[in-house]
């Protein structure tokens, strides 16, 4: 099957990134784009799940304040012991 050039823009930390994985796999960025293509045609559209997350990304910050305010908020009324825990999740 004939092929054709055709050129795109990738920021180029990505790129490197990419090109020095795909190389310890065995194969070039070409490769792994021409794979890419062949499985979206198989697909008919994307190879993987585009979703919107549900929740909004937060920052580290964010994060660490909500998990300290958790941990603040425990009390030994507030939770369960971690066997009982455990013993329902493996039960199910």
């Amino acid at each position: 099957m004939p092929k054709i050039q055709t050129s795109l823009r990738i920021e180029e930390k990505t790129f490197k990134e990419a090109k020095e994985i795909l190389s310890s796999l065995g194969m070039n960025f070409t490769e792994a784009v021409n794979i890419f293509a062949s499985m979206v045609v198989q697909e008919r559209g994307l190879p993987f799940d585009v979703k919107i997350h549900e929740y909004p990304a937060i920052s580290e910050e964010e994060a660490k304040a909500k998990v300290k305010k958790s941990i603040e908020n425990i009390t030994p009324e507030s939770g369960i012991a971690s066997k009982t825990f455990f013993d329902d999740l493996l039960s199910e």
